[in-house]
């Protein structure tokens, strides 16, 4: 199974990682990792140059050869994002010159193994000559003058990482076919078990799986290789894409607490659904809600597993509940469960739920049922009217599966707020049970004919 490309920026502090990484993922947020006790964590963003997309790594300032403290927690998690790289881009600055410490990172790097782009950042307006000299001595190639602030040759330096990753033969999506009338093409359910160092994702799938009968297990060759244990339960196939570095011992599954973000959007985007599993002890974190948003935005149903529960009080249990309803509030799609891998208890009612939404999420909405919806949902609740034009919703029909995306078409609907955007997806959700799966609505104005063009 063939995953984005992944490419990490590394350099010492303040020689532009952040903007270069703004640059390529075209955005000022990125996904955070809270590795505790680190005041700077790596960001992970995607990128994409024409129609080939990457996953995007931006580490800390990088200082090697420091040998404790916080520095050096920083300094190993940029060494596990290295290590887990498909290509590195070394980022350094060409006002400043050569510096000690990238002698040591230049070092470190060239020890890895892995393909090394030297990038002399800051170099607008300075002739290779002057600029990109001195960096020979670093010992790792050709420099790319770059300005991540402008994007000059931003593109280029791009398109030369890429090159080093082959390409795989991916065949294509097919078109989403409005008139057809099957509901899930893909008959076996992917699943990705997905949350933070124990909160218990090995003692679900061992639970999962003591009644079940294991089918493959698939070491993986690359970092980029998934592994993947097939299983049938209660009749219904499944492919389990593990997060956690699962390995088999005896009769059961052991995990290698090694967490890895990178693993786990790789395996976000090879299912369909995603088991988001939380500790009742604990506080949800930011990097609990950041994986959860990139559950979203990548479009994956999504059920949500809150483990431990026998082990907590009812204050503690009403808790939680406050606790999720006011950090994870964009996941009130998804359903809920309360549970306990250890003891077994829940685990039925979990994957019923994996079933229901991955169903949600492959569900033909039919175009004349779409339409009347939002012709009811107009009837009981007019949108807002911007100056003296009333935005008119003429007709719906599907335009996706995984997720369910409606295309809704009218007049004037560019001046439809956020607020009845939100409402018509609650109409939509509650009419075909869409309970578990992220939805779409895109609205489409169509010209007025009695307007002139200029």
């Amino acid at each position: 199974m063939a995953f984005k490309p992944v490419i990490t920026i590394v350099g010492r502090a303040n020689v532009g990682k952040s903007t270069l990484f703004n640059r390529l993922t075209r955005s000022r947020q990125a996904l955070v990792a809270d590795f505790p006790g680190l005041t700077r964590d790596r960001h992970y963003g995607e990128g994409r140059l024409g129609s080939r997309p990457y996953l995007v790594v931006d580490t800390g300032g990088f200082e090697p050869v420091v040998k404790d403290g916080i520095v050096r927690e920083m300094a190993r998690q940029t060494e596990q994002a290295i290590a887990e790289s498909d290509v590195i881009i070394f980022l350094v600055d060409a006002r400043e010159g050569v510096n000690r410490l990238d002698y040591d990172i230049a070092q470190l790097l060239r020890r890895s193994g892995q393909p090394v782009l030297l990038a002399v950042n800051k170099a607008e307006g300075m002739r290779y000559g002057a600029a990109g000299f001195e960096f020979h001595e670093l010992g790792l190639g050709e420099p790319y003058l770059i300005s991540a602030s402008h994007g000059d040759g931003v593109g280029d330096l791009i398109e030369q990482a890429l090159s080093h990753i082959p390409e795989p033969n991916l065949p294509e999506e097919p078109e989403f076919d409005a008139d057809a009338t099957d509901e899930a093409p893909e008959h076996r359910i992917k699943l990705a078990i997905v949350g933070r160092p124990n909160v218990g994702k090995s003692t679900f799938i061992n639970a999962l799986m003591g009644e079940e009968r294991v089918i493959a297990f698939d070491m993986p060759g690359t970092t980029r290789d998934a592994i993947e244990i097939e299983f049938e339960h209660q009749g219904t196939p499944y492919t389990l894409i593990d997060t956690a570095g699962l390995r088999k011992k005896g009769r059961v599954f052991e995990t290698i607490e090694k967490f890895s973000v990178i693993k786990t959007l790789q395996a976000i985007e090879a299912s369909n659904v995603v088991l988001l599993m939380l500790d009742a002890s604990m506080e949800i974190s930011d990097q609990d809600a950041s994986i959860a948003g990139f559950v979203v935005e990548s479009g994956r149903a999504v059920v949500v597993a809150i483990n431990k529960w026998d082990d907590v009080d009812s204050y503690k249990r009403e808790w939680a509940k406050r606790e999720y309803a006011r950090k994870l509030r964009f996941l009130d799609f998804a359903k809920v469960h309360t549970i306990s891998a250890l003891n077994r208890q829940g685990i039925a009612q979990v994957m019923r739920s994996v079933k229901s939404a991955h169903a949600a999420a492959y569900r033909r909405l039919s175009t004349p049922k779409l339409t009347r919806v939002i012709h009811e949902a107009v009837e009981q609740q007019q949108p807002p009217r911007k100056g003296i034009f009333r935005p008119k919703l003429r007709y719906a029909h599907q335009g996706g599966q995984n997720p369910p995306i409606v295309v809704v078409h009218g007049s004037g609907l560019e001046a439809v707020s956020d607020s009845y955007k939100r409402y018509l997806e609650g109409r939509i959700r509650e009419t075909f049970d869409l309970e578990g799966t992220p939805l779409r609505v895109e609205l489409k104005s169509s010209r007025n004919p009695y307007v002139q063009e200029k």
